[in-house]
């Protein structure tokens, strides 16, 4: 994990590159996409959730 001191580089960096008016819209667009990417990931993970519990339960029926 970057460092303090890691992460001050990264802004100073990314502030020469892009300009303090660029800056703002860049990290709404990264926070929309990480957003996103989370969603997308929870619905996989539920996905697998919902599989693993249906077929629990067809092992159950099939035990009976």
């Amino acid at each position: 994990m970057p460092g303090p001191l890691s992460l001050i580089v990264i802004a100073v960096v990314a502030l020469l590159i892009f300009g303090p008016k660029k800056l703002p819209e860049l990290g709404k667009a990264f926070g929309s996409s990480l957003r996103e990417f989370k969603n997308a990931t929870k619905g996989l993970v539920d996905d697998d959730d919902d599989d693993i519990a249906t077929k629990k339960k067809d092992e159950q029926k099939e035990l009976r």
